[in-house]
Formats: structure tokens, sequence, C-alpha cells
């Protein structure tokens, strides 16, 4: 590419941290789209509990998308706020595309990962197991697809030429290993190779146009979404989510949550084993430690030892752990110069992860198995532990759950007991089938180079060390031909199908709950280093058109099932209206407090499509114009919206406001928007309603001068 002296001058001197460009630039276009789904009723997709049900909203969810094309190729990565993709979601955001772009985008040139937030919602499943909660549901799977694919949308329309960066350091003082025994049982001289039992490092792409002006990142970090925990039923992104909202409200100041142009996305990677609740396990009821091999208390099991993160309550450990992962991608976004250059591969295949063959030795193979899940499953973690007298680290099975297990759900087979030893099987999911197969069988293995960046699509949750030696092997087979150099591969967790944890081979035999959720059995790392190190050789030699497509996963259409039943006809006190305030705000606040008014609501079910709309404004009146502005609304971290389900099928929505310290001082009002259902002659009929708080001042102190 020629350019003038005076062109190459403006180049040079526009961004003298960024150094003069030598490459052609790639085609970059980033995205962002809401995706939050029905805030009530729902249950939630993470925690595994059945009370964890929707009822408001601490932040929005939102999916952001980024694409690059190197002229020849071309690759999507989405990272969205939701517990994982689920392999349901997936086909049916690929079938949108198909019907949109044709054959631009498809199953081997997009990438879709999850945060990992146990505080989305659930009910976007096709197997069984996922669906026991709540079934699957159109409107939970339909804005998550419709969100995925206009945040694609966006990316694909702003499309420019640009360039990319790469930067990597450290993050201290935000995670913990969570299985330590089991990390204790990896060889010991591959653990003296490494200063921690988790990985620390963050890696941050940073996406710039052509004038070196940056217009979006990508960090991924090894640490668990559960800052916020199972008492919590707000739809909330957690952690990571919050690490993106502030790096959104850096770089797009003066908007709301949600708006401007500059989008950065923090994605999931290798954090099986990782907490990020730092304080570790603790029995709440004595304040002791929980015993350390099987994460229980004498008193009250597993269901009392439980980890706190750093802060007082989880909104503020969510705040101190999103807080620390954005300063860091924050640092290395700004001091990024390493520029990412050459061209752009992707390779992916379907695997039946039920039946492949692992060479162990030379001498021995050995096959990975039909889905199962081992009686430590049942336990849960220290993050959330299981409701009943299960514990971790279970190597034998339990007769009185088993003779249980059997007489509902038919006992497992003596070759899957066998090929899953040393789990104690709770269930066999490979052999169960009704109504629906309980567990995939087809799985996504692909992985995306983008010049010297190798982001490898994991379906599930790899633990510290599986991660660890994943990297390696691909970093190795890629680099072996001598024509990619310097690569770095990094995870990208919860990407394209669910299918629990993968742990190494020595993990597994301790069986914890990430062992005895590894769920093909103890050779499935083994099966994916396998399997992503031929996509990576394919790659390294330029051979990926010979890559076999492998089995298709099914996509069912009968026999899916919903628990969730439709939102009733809303009721409202004698006398009252919708958005009638039950419970009025105080005429004066200072910075720092909380202001809370509670009105007369409807189900938030009722109000559909709720993308890119809000149940709750804050809003500052401003005298010049003698207009209302909107200064916050439900995706800011500053508000909260709680939605009470009462008696009589009347329910309550109480907003809170948490005035921050930069709040300007003046007069203020609190709105909530909702729609009621009500039965008009036969027909149901919604209709939207509006409420508002008395006007209120905010002052920095009581006292006027």
């Amino acid at each position: 590419m020629k350019m003038s002296r005076n062109e190459f001058k403006s180049v040079v001197l526009s961004d003298p941290e960024t150094p003069p460009p030598q490459h052609t630039p790639y085609l970059i276009g980033v995205g962002r789209a809401d995706c939050t789904g029905p805030p009530a009723d729902v249950p939630m997709m993470g925690y595994a509990n059945p009370q964890q049900t929707a009822a408001g909203i601490h932040t929005r969810l939102y999916s952001r998308a980024f694409i690059v094309d190197d002229g020849k190729r071309r690759v999507v990565f989405v990272t969205a706020d939701i517990g994982m993709v689920s392999q349901r979601l997936r086909l049916e955001v690929l079938q949108a595309l198909q019907v949109k772009y044709g054959d631009l985008y498809r199953q081997d040139n997009v990438v879709l990962s999850g945060t990992h937030t146990h505080c989305g919602l659930g009910g976007y499943f096709q197997y069984t197991l996922f669906m026991i909660t709540g079934g699957y549901m159109k409107a939970a799977i339909e804005p998550l697809v419709n969100g995925i694919v206009k945040s694609i949308d966006i990316a694909h329309n702003n499309m420019k030429p640009g360039r990319v960066y790469r930067n990597r350091g450290e993050l201290d003082d935000s995670s913990l290993n969570r299985s330590p025994h089991s990390y204790l049982n990896n060889p010991e001289e591959e653990r003296r190779r490494y200063k921690w039992n988790t990985d620390k490092q963050v890696l941050v792409l940073k996406f710039t146009d052509q004038d070196g002006d940056g217009i979006g990142m990508i960090s991924w970090f090894a640490v668990h979404a559960v800052s916020m925990n199972y008492t919590n039923r707000m739809v909330s992104s957690d952690n990571m989510g919050y690490a993106s909202y502030l790096l959104e409200q850096d770089k797009n100041p003066g908007g709301l949550p949600g708006q401007g142009s500059f989008v950065a996305g923090f994605s999931s990677s290798n954090l099986g084993d990782v907490t990020p609740n730092t304080r570790g396990p603790y029995c709440v009821n004595t304040g002791l430690p929980c015993d350390y091999l099987n994460s229980s208390c004498p008193i009250g099991g597993t269901t009392m030892c439980l980890a706190s993160g750093p802060g007082e309550d989880m909104f503020e450990s969510t705040r101190i752990i999103g807080h620390n992962v954005y300063l860091k991608a924050k640092e290395l976004y700004a001091n990024a110069v390493e520029e990412v250059t050459g061209f752009i591969h992707h390779a992916h295949q379907w695997v039946n992860m039920t039946d492949v063959t692992v060479q162990i030795n030379e001498t021995h193979t050995a096959s990975t198995c039909k889905p199962a899940l081992g009686h430590s499953f049942a336990a849960g973690t220290t993050d959330g532990g299981g409701g009943l007298n299960f514990t971790q680290g279970a190597v034998e099975g339990d007769p009185f759950w088993d003779g249980i297990r059997d007489a509902l759900l038919g006992p497992p087979s003596n070759q899957t007991k066998e090929c899953h030893h040393p789990k104690p099987i709770l269930f066999s999911t490979g052999e169960m089938n009704w109504p629906l197969p309980w567990h995939p069988q087809i799985v996504d293995v692909q992985m995306i180079t983008i010049g010297s960046v190798a982001v490898v699509a994991v379906p599930g949750e790899m633990t510290t060390m599986s991660g660890r030696r994943l990297r390696e092997a691909i970093k190795g087979e890629l680099e072996s031909e001598g024509t990619l150099k310097d690569m770095e591969v990094v995870i990208a967790g919860l990407s394209n199908v669910y299918t629990h944890y993968i742990t190494t081979y020595e993990e597994y035999q301790v069986q914890r709950y990430e062992g005895a959720s590894t769920i093909y059995g103890p050779h499935t790392l083994s099966a994916y280093l396998q399997k992503y190190r031929g996509l990576a050789r394919a790659i390294a030699q330029d051979r990926v058109s010979e890559l076999p497509a492998g089995p298709q996963p099914p996509f069912f259409t009968e026999n899916l099932f919903n628990f969730v039943p439709l939102a009733l006809f809303d009721r409202k006190p004698e006398n009252m209206s919708f958005g009638d305030v039950l419970e009025q705000v105080y005429p004066v606040y200072r910075q720092g407090d909380v202001v809370t008014v509670t009105f007369v609501a409807g189900n938030p079910r009722n109000s559909g499509d709720i993308r890119d709309k809000t149940f709750v404004t804050v809003e500052i009146f401003d005298n010049r114009t003698e207009t209302w502005e909107v200064v916050h609304n439900d995706a800011s971290w500053e508000t909260r919206f709680h939605w009470l389900k009462g008696s009589n099928r009347e329910s309550n929505a109480t907003v809170e406001w948490q005035i921050p310290p930069t709040a300007s001082a003046g007069s203020y009002r609190i709105k909530h928007f909702g729609h009621y259902k009500e039965l008009k002659g036969l027909q149901p009929v919604i209709t939207p309603y509006e409420g508002s708080s008395d006007v209120f001042a905010v002052t920095a102190s009581f006292y006027y001068e």
C-alpha cells in the first residue's frame, strides 16, 4: 500500500503510543445489543436452584460481537452475558444468520461464548437435564437469539479498515482455586512449572480504526462469574458484565449503559476450578473453615460451606472483582502496541464425544464414555452447595440415593460404570432419552486464528491445568510448520454447546464436583487435546478444507416441554391504578443515600420483548430547558428493580437508586414503566402503564446556607 510522505507523517504523528502500521489493515466491525429476557418467573441458569427464579433487574444482559476480515476469510467472535451457550441457542442463531446472510456466517467461522453469569435466564436448552428446572421457553430464547444476531448485524454494518493489537498481563487478588485438592493430584513436575494454581493472565485484543482511535476490545480472564450468589433473583451480568459496563462508560462518556460505539467484551476462559470468592470457604453457621477434602461442615453439610467474595455483600464483591478486572484490562488496552498481523483461519468439526478413541501410550488406547454425572455433582460447589446430603470427593455410591435413582430412572449399565471409573454414577444421562436425550453426544470443536492469536472455543468449563495443557498442545501444533510464529493461544470457555466440566485425568480421580461433572469420562481432556490438535495442524498446514465436518447435531422439534405457565391476569388494590405509588420517596436525600419507591405493578412478563426498553428511569429536572432528562435506567449499576409477586395476582415493583457520590444536586424523580394483562370480554388485553414518584431533592448536605 503506497502513501505520500505527508500521509505517512500524519499516521506516525496521530498517536505516539501506536507504532506506524506496517501491514495491510483488517476490516473490523464491533456491535453490542441488549439480549435481556423476561425478568420474572423464569428460572435462572447457573446454580441449578429451582427456587432461584427471576424477579427483577440488577443490570441488563448484552451480546457483544467482533468481526475481523483479512480480505480472504472472515471470523466472528461473540461474548454474551449468559451462563453458557447451548447447542440449541447456537443452532437457532446460525439458522437466523443463514436466512439473513446466506453462507457468509456459518458454524466454522462464528464463535459464540458465554460470560458464565449465573444470574441470566434459563429456558434455552434442548436436552432434558437442562430443561428440568423450567423447560424450553420461546420467550426466553428469542431475546437471546435476536440480541446475538442484532449484535452481529451492527458489527457487520459498521465494518471498516482497522488494526488489532495484543497485550497480556497478570491480575492478582481476584481469583482462587476452589478445588485445590484436585489440582494437587496433577503430577508434581507439571505443577512445579507454574507459580499459581489458577491462571492469572489477562489477554487483551485492542481494535482500532486506521487513525488509531479505539473502537473495541476483548479481554479474557479465567474466573467464574459467581460474585452474585444463588440468593439473588435479579437478572445480573455479574462481575464480567460490570467490567464491560465500566470500560464502556469510560469510552462512551455521557451515554446510558448499552449506548455508544465502543464495545468492550469480557470473555470467560478456563475457569472450571476458579472462583472470585477470594475469602475462601467457611461454615456460615460456625465461621470455621470447611473440611478441606469434601468442602462440608460438621453441622449442615455442604449447604453450610460457602465461599465469600472480598466485599461486605454480593453486590460489593461483584463491584470489587469487576473493577479489578476492568482496571487491568484498561491498563493493558492503553499500553497495547504489539500489532497482530497475518492471515485469518477458522476450523470446526462436530465430534461424537461419547466414542472417541485416545492413544494413552504406545501400546494402549482408551475411549470416552456415554455421558454421566457422579455423586459429587449433586454436592454442588463452595460457590453454591447442593441441598441434599451429598459431599464432594465421593468415589463410592450411596445405597439410599442409588436405590431411588434405580427406581425412578433405571440403573447405569455395567459398561458405563466401568468406563467412568472411579466415578460413582448418580445419573447415567447418556442412557436416558425420555422425553429427549438428557445430554448432548455431538459437540463442536472449533478454533479461529487472527494472525498470531488463536482463540479456542471450548464447549464447557476447563479447569486451570486442563486449559494449560490444551494451550500448550495447540501452540506446539500451530508453530510446528514454521509458518506461524509466537502464537498467543487463548481459551474462550462456555462456547457453542454446554458439556459441563473438563478436568485432567488426575483431577478426575479425586471426584470433586468438577470431576463428577466431567461427563464423557476420565479421558475427556485427552479426547479434546486430540481433536483440537487436529484443527491446529490443519490450520498450520493450510489444509482445513480436508477436515471432515463430522456428524450434525440434532435440532429437536418434538417433545420440547415447558413447566413455566403463562403469566396470569394482573390485579391491583381497590381504588388504585397500575403505576400508583404505594411507598413514596422522602423529600430530600444526600449523595450516598438509597432512594426507594414502590409501585403497583403488572407482571414484567406481560411486557413481552423488553430489549432496548426500560422498567425504570431516574430523571433530573433541567432548569434551563425545563425538561426531565434521564440519568439512569434499569441497566444502570446504580439502580435495582425488584418485582414482588404478591397474593391474589397483585404485584409490586420496588425501585432502589443508590445515589452515587458524583450525582449532581438538583430535583429528581423515579419513573416505572410496565404492562398489565386483563380480561376484556373473553380476550386477554395487555395495556402499558407508567408511574412516577414525587419530586425529591438530592443535595450535598441537609444544611441549606
